[in-house]
This record gives C-alpha cells, sequence and structure tokens, in this order.
C-alpha cells in the first residue's frame, strides 16, 4: 500500500516553488570549480594540440576559443571534413572526452588524424583548460573566437 499522494503546487505560486526546488537541484549537482592543478596540467596536454590548433586562430584545426557550447563543424571559413560538419556534435564536456578518447572512432571520416588522449585524467584536465582558456584575455579579445 503506497503513501499519501503530494499535491503538486498550483499556479504561479507552484512554478516558483517548483523553479526554486530545481535551481537547488542544480546548484547542488553543478561541477566543481577546476582546481589551478588541472588547468596547468590540462595546460601541459594542450601543447600536444598545439602542432595543429590555437586557442584563438585556425591553423591545421579549427581555433578553440569558444569551443565548448559550440557545433561541431561550425566555425565559418574552416575547412571541415564533410563528417565532422555532419556529426550533428554540440561541444560539451561530454562529447569533447568521447571524441578526444579516439578522434577516428567518435567521429569517422574525420580529418583529424590524431590518435587522441587515451588517458582520462589528461582529457578531464585538458577539458578543464579548454573551459578555463575560454575566459583568458586571448580568447575575450579575439574577433575570430565568437561561437
Amino acid at each position: 500500500m503506497s503513501g499519501p499522494r503530494r499535491r503538486r503546487p498550483q499556479g504561479l505560486a507552484g512554478a516558483l516553488v517548483l523553479a526554486v526546488a530545481g535551481m537547488a537541484d542544480a546548484a547542488t549537482s553543478a561541477p566543481p570549480a577546476d582546481s589551478k592543478q588541472q588547468v596547468l596540467h590540462g595546460e601541459q596536454v594542450y601543447e600536444r594540440c598545439q602542432a595543429c590548433h590555437a586557442l584563438a586562430q585556425d591553423r591545421v584545426g579549427p581555433h578553440h576559443c569558444g569551443l565548448l557550447g559550440r557545433r561541431a563543424g561550425s566555425v565559418p571559413g574552416f575547412a571541415y571534413s564533410q563528417a565532422m560538419k555532419d556529426s550533428r556534435i554540440t561541444w560539451d564536456e561530454k562529447t569533447l572526452n568521447l571524441f578526444l578518447s579516439g578522434p577516428l572512432k567518435a567521429v569517422p571520416g574525420t580529418s583529424m588524424t590524431y590518435d587522441g588522449v587515451p588517458d582520462a585524467k589528461d582529457r578531464a584536465d585538458l577539458i578543464a583548460y579548454l573551459r578555463h582558456a575560454n575566459e583568458s584575455a586571448e580568447c575575450r579579445q579575439s574577433p575570430s573566437a565568437q561561437r
């Protein structure tokens, strides 16, 4: 036998109660701030990427300022593979982690031939660095870094 049913709040007041409860849930489930150590290690990992990428300008690969939240294959003027354009990926921590673990497996046909970052901690720290770098003066001042 089940217990008493709770009534769902009604009207504007009810919507406000639900919204505040949702914000509390979101606040408690938000990812922790990146540590300085993570960001510094991620910057070291990023040195591998610099053979083809830069933060604020396109090179062999597209720029990384504004990467998180951007649709894959969407930097204007950059010559992406058709596979990347068709991937329907929006870069966030989860999709970037999956892609970096094996780019050729994640997006078959991508022109990025780098084998990826096999170590999960290296990937996590690299993503922390990219998130942090996006707030840097280099990214804020770069017109090409807009999403």
